[in-house]
């Protein structure tokens, strides 16, 4: 079996994350995602609508998904690529490069962003419309 890995904060759950989600199963047999957990989230200064469980319960909801763990830290990717004994490790092109290092443990692929939607966009136009 042919185990895959990806990992994001998936907050306002939407049509990209869907797509990456897919597009990710696509190469194995089974899908691991790693949902940033909020204490993480801090580190990366990013502020999250719903909290970790309420994400990692969507998640876990998709049909491309097997199973859902929990991301608290950069260095846990080395980690979980061992622990969960990954073949494919699969980001957005955004981080085109990064994570070239884990190159040593499995295949790294950069999916392409889905275009005309981000989650920063949609928050955006959220304030936006409030504002109006």
């Amino acid at each position: 079996m042919k185990k895959v890995i990806t990992y994001g904060t998936f907050d306002l759950f939407h049509y990209g994350h869907l797509k990456i989600l897919e597009r990710a199963k696509s190469f194995g047999d089974y899908l691991i995602v790693a949902v940033s957990s909020d204490e993480f989230n801090d580190i990366k200064g990013k502020k999250c609508t719903y909290p970790f469980e309420h994400r990692a319960e969507i998640v876990k909801a998709i049909k491309f998904v097997d199973e859902v763990i929990r991301e608290d830290a950069w260095e846990q990717k080395t980690e979980d690529i061992k622990k969960h004994k990954i073949d494919v490790f699969v980001m957005g092109n955004d981080w085109k490069g990064k994570f070239d290092f884990l190159k040593d443990f499995c295949r790294v692929e950069y999916l392409p962003r889905t275009p005309n939607i981000s989650t920063t966009e949609i928050k955006e136009n959220i304030q936006n419309l409030h504002r109006a």
